[in-house]
């Protein structure tokens, strides 16, 4: 089975040929380049291929995207809302560096050497960044900001973390 990675959602048609808004979470501008599909999620679980035709970046979190067989604006409309994935290969290549939706897959390391497993998902919220890990059966929301990251060892694909005390204790309910 491939891996899908969660990258944004459809946004908004721009103008009347059929194109879309891709309002993203890559962490810099794109032109969706070498990226043949996207997979929306037109219902819960299925990742229905939509080939590329053309992109264009519009800023560092939106690309306006056509995708083939769409000719109109209300053909588009239908995909507004939806969530949009790539393939696991496609999102290596396309995600920026410093984005931390590229930290996927990383294991997480507290600062007394216990591995907390693989980030599963990465949450951007405005003031922080959560990493949910699966910590002895239970969802585990990892805050990520100056005071709790230490360091990112991208060749080990290693996260660093100091952790406030009693948080993980929450998730294995002692």
């Amino acid at each position: 089975m491939q891996d899908y990675i969660h990258v944004g959602k459809m946004v908004a048609v721009f103008g009347v040929k059929g194109e879309l808004i891709l309002k993203h979470s890559l962490g810099k501008k794109t032109n969706l380049k070498d990226v043949k599909a996207l997979f929306i999620e037109e219902v819960k679980g299925s990742y229905i291929p939509y080939f590329v035709e053309s992109a264009k970046a519009k800023d560092e979190e939106e690309s306006y995207v056509k995708l083939e067989g769409i000719q109109s604006k209300e053909m588009a409309a239908r995909f507004t809302g939806k969530p949009v994935w790539l393939l696991d290969a496609d999102f290596r290549n396309m995600a920026g560096k410093d984005a931390p939706i590229s930290l996927l897959g990383y294991e997480v390391i507290t600062d007394e050497d216990e591995n907390l497993g693989p980030i599963e998902e990465v949450i951007e919220q405005p003031h922080q960044v959560l990493l949910r890990v699966t910590l002895e059966g239970n969802e585990a929301l990892i805050p990520l900001h100056a005071e709790t990251l230490d360091k990112i060892d991208r060749a080990a694909k290693k996260v660093y973390v100091t952790l406030p005390d009693g948080l993980l204790d929450i998730y294995r309910g002692l």
